[in-house]
């Protein structure tokens, strides 16, 4: 794979869901960074330059709808894959996260498999552009 290790920021502010996150990515080889709210992350975003973000929407201050938005509008950081990674189930959130270019869409609770499997799809991806 990778020579050098692959970078997750994981912008959630639910401490105990980033805990998780991170313990289990890390087991298997990815370095994780937390962010617990919007505004930092996008910060981190810029800075940190990871390979790959995971999202939550619902976020005291700005929400990850803002975040995604702020995200894919700098060209730091437009071709950083974002993966959401949320509570919300509806199409609604589906629809509004795609036309701001999300690049995949995941409910909690969620199969460590699972989330591995698309963060492997999100790099695929990215390499290939």
């Amino acid at each position: 794979m990778l020579t050098e290790k692959v970078r997750i920021l994981t912008i959630d502010d639910e401490e105990d869901f980033c805990f998780f996150v991170k313990k289990n990515l890390e087991r298997i080889g990815y370095e994780v960074i937390c962010a617990g709210d919007g505004r930092s992350g996008a910060e981190f975003a810029r800075q940190r330059k990871p390979h790959v973000v995971l999202l939550d929407i619902l976020m005291p201050g700005i929400d990850g709808f803002e975040v995604l938005q702020i995200l894919k509008g700098d060209d730091q950081t437009q071709s950083i894959p974002v993966i959401m990674l949320t509570g919300k189930d509806d199409d609604e959130s589906r629809q509004k996260a795609a036309a701001l270019r999300n690049d995949d869409y995941l409910v909690k609770p969620v199969e460590l498999e699972e989330l591995r499997s698309r963060i492997e799809k999100a790099l695929a991806k990215k390499s290939r552009h």
